[in-house]
Order: C-alpha cells, then sequence, then structure tokens
C-alpha cells in the first residue's frame, strides 16, 4: 500500500505520469512527417497512443482515489479516538497528519484533471488528422 506514505504516493505518481511528461516527445516518434507518411500507419499509432493515455489516466485516477478513501477512513478512526481521549496528544497529533495528507491526496485530484486536460488537448492538436476518439 502506498497511501501511509505521501512522499512514496508522489514518487510513485510521478512514474505514472511519464508519457504525460513526454506527450509531444511520444506523439513526435509516433506521427510521421510528410516524407515518411507512407511508411507509418498513423491512425494506428495515434490509436495506439490514445489507448496508453487512457490506461494511465484511468489507473492515476484510481490509486489518487483509493488512497483519499483508506486516508478519509483513517481520519475517520482518528476523531473517534480523539473523543474518547480529547487529552492524548499522540491522537491530536496523528489527526492532524492524517488531514493534512487527505488535502493533500484531494489537491493531487485536481492535478491530475489539469495534467489529463494538457495530454488530451496535445494529442488531439497532433492526431485529430488520423484519428478522433469519441470522448474527447
Amino acid at each position: 500500500m502506498i497511501c501511509p506514505d505521501f512522499l512514496e504516493f508522489q514518487d510513485i505518481l510521478k512514474k505514472m505520469r511519464t508519457l504525460d511528461d513526454k506527450i509531444v516527445y511520444a506523439l513526435n516518434t509516433s506521427i510521421p512527417t510528410e516524407s515518411f507518411h507512407n511508411k507509418v500507419n498513423a491512425t494506428a499509432a495515434c490509436q495506439d497512443l490514445y489507448s496508453q493515455i487512457q490506461k494511465g489516466h484511468s489507473e492515476r485516477e484510481k490509486v489518487i482515489k483509493n488512497c483519499i478513501l483508506v486516508t478519509a477512513e483513517s481520519v475517520k478512526k482518528l476523531k473517534t479516538n480523539k473523543e474518547e481521549k480529547p487529552d492524548d496528544y499522540e491522537v491530536i497529533k496523528n489527526l492532524k497528519a492524517e488531514q493534512r495528507k487527505l488535502r493533500l491526496l484531494q489537491t493531487e485530484l485536481s492535478v491530475e484533471e489539469v495534467i489529463k486536460e494538457k495530454t488530451n488537448k496535445v494529442f488531439t492538436e497532433s492526431c485529430r488528422s488520423y484519428f478522433k476518439p469519441d470522448n474527447l
């Protein structure tokens, strides 16, 4: 489980975002220039790249949402513990840390939306002549 350690969570997300970070490079290597137009099937290349992009987006969103659920459950338990032991410093400290992590995870979901939007825009600009997915 990657959720307890937020830094590890971020490292894993960073690795999962490699395709989005290098989308321009991926498009440049997938789509042929005019001189190579007949040697490469641009439609198939765009379809394959689109499939990879969508798979990555879906997996990351699933990971983020799962960690949000796990952390929200942890916050809920800690709040219950705090009600039972209102003066327990350790419980209060852990509750604040989990609440902070929950906010960071929710922010990460917003970051994911921005990344998806940017990647889809670049993809559409480059592949629109060869492939038009239904949901873009």
